[in-house]
């Protein structure tokens, strides 16, 4: 079910994830105004980001737009430190997604954010665990489709 982004992990390991552009040409004045720092991100990052929206639009029935709640519920905010901190390795697909949606809306607020969690390894690790889901290396996956079914 994952693999449209578990396909992505061998291209983002060693990748370069992006650098800060920070503007030292000009100097802040009318003809020359400075450009606030930006991320220019590498490609592996944004054909990550491009799989994670296309994965939001085919699978509406995750309800993945609504991934502060569903972080909620498995008692983790919507804020770096607690992203970085979850263990990852009981929770559902469903759940792990939202952590990466929640990475890449982060990148909305704040520049940079997106950067950081793949830099700490957090991103591969959220891939790794919707790997492990794919594989059936435990029920996650299957509880999942469950609820699925029984909402109906």
């Amino acid at each position: 079910m994952y693999e449209s982004l578990t396909s992505l992990l061998p291209k983002l390991q060693g990748a370069e994830y992006g650098e800060w552009i920070i503007d030292r040409e000009n100097d802040g004045s009318p003809e020359h105004p400075k450009q606030f720092p930006f991320v220019a991100y590498g490609r592996s990052v944004t054909d990550l980001e491009n799989a994670i929206y296309r994965f939001i639009d085919e699978h509406k029935e995750m309800e993945l737009t609504r991934y502060g709640d569903i972080l909620e519920k498995a008692d983790i905010q919507w804020d770096a430190q607690s992203m970085k901190q979850a263990d990852v390795s009981t929770l559902d697909g469903r759940t792990v997604m939202a952590l990466l949606v929640g990475a890449v809306r982060a990148e909305r607020f704040c520049d940079g954010a997106l950067l950081n969690f793949c830099e700490d390894g957090s991103v591969a690790k959220w891939l790794q665990r919707l790997k492990k889901i794919d594989e059936g290396l435990d029920g996650a996956s299957a509880c999942f489709r469950m609820r699925q079914r029984n909402k109906v």
